[in-house]
Formats: C-alpha cells, structure tokens, sequence
C-alpha cells in the first residue's frame, strides 16, 4: 500500500467567522495531499502536466467527522489501495494535532492524453514506481 502523510496550518481566510474552517476547502486539501503524494514517488505534477498529461477528478466523497480549526496542524495521509489502469483512485484521513480524525474521503481521476482529449492508461513511468 502506497501512502504519503502532509502537514500544513490551517489558514485564516479558509475559516468562517467562528473560526472553524469552510467545508468547501476540504477538496483543496485533498488535491494539496495527491500532489504530495505524486511527488513522494518521485513524480512532479507538475512535469505530468506538460507531458501532455492531465488528472481530472471524476468522483469525490468526503465524510465530515469533525470541524478543522483556525491555526489547526492538519495532517492528511493519502493512500493508493489498487494498481491505477485508466484511473486512478486515493482515499484519504485528515486529522490535527490530536490526532483526531476530522475527514474520511475518497476521490476517483482519470488519466487523460491532453493531446488527444482521451482517457489514456496509467503511464508506465508511475506504475514501475508502486509498491502495490
């Protein structure tokens, strides 16, 4: 199984006015922790991206366990369970400082020829780099 653990503050404009942080800022989150992920096993997005590969998301589901707080250390571990073919799908935790667990989530993209406008199957590359 293939994970990746990345901590960040929680900022102040990410907050309402209790100070307790918009559910809308959870997918950013996510994404903050795939690309870590990407970049754990050595590949940059980054890189992907201008090789003509995108990663749209086509699926996302989050369960709200507990509210993130202003100035919170989040930390969100990100995890491949199953060898990616034309998707690729993570499931992620999100938890502070107390290690309370907050998110439970799971989100679904698809590997995409930005050429061609077509799903495409996971390039070699990514694939040699899994331990799974």
């Amino acid at each position: 199984m293939d994970f990746n653990k990345f901590s960040f503050r929680v900022r102040y404009g990410e907050t309402d006015q209790m100070g307790v942080v918009y559910h809308g800022n959870y997918p950013q989150y996510l994404e903050m922790g795939r690309v870590e992920w990407l970049r754990s096993i050595g590949i940059s997005y980054k890189t992907m991206e201008e090789n003509g590969i995108m990663l749209p998301v086509i699926s996302l589901s989050i369960k709200y366990k507990k509210p993130a707080l202003y100035d919170d250390l989040l930390t969100v571990t990100t995890r491949i369970q199953k060898r990616p073919l034309v998707r690729i799908e993570f499931d992620y935790e999100i938890h502070n400082e107390a290690n309370e667990l907050l998110i439970e989530a799971n989100t679904v993209l698809a590997f995409m020829d930005t050429k061609a406008n077509r799903p495409m199957k996971c390039p070699d590359y990514i694939l040699d780099r899994l331990n799974i």
